[in-house]
């Protein structure tokens, strides 16, 4: 249960793009929450010893809800005058 390079990278730099996010978007709270969870979950993936054993299923769901939230962030943005 090993992340390989390509997935640690594509995480970092989500947690880089939530954490750009304005802090006037709606979405910036849950981007905030998030950013700490896919945090915590790399460093619990860099110890494939002590990792659970779900907890690259957890990354994979959690990536997916951070497309989602900076997706609809860049919506928002296109929605201002």
């Amino acid at each position: 249960m090993t992340l390989d390079a390509a997935q640690r990278s594509l995480t970092q730099r989500t947690i880089d793009r939530l954490e750009r996010l304005s802090a006037d978007s709606a979405w910036a709270h849950q981007a905030s929450g998030l950013r700490r969870a896919l945090m915590a979950c790399l460093d619990e993936l860099a110890d494939p010893a002590s990792a659970a054993p779900q907890a690259e299923e957890r990354l994979q769901n959690l990536l997916a809800r951070g497309f989602f939230i900076i997706e609809n962030a860049a919506r928002e943005m296109g929605d201002r005058p």
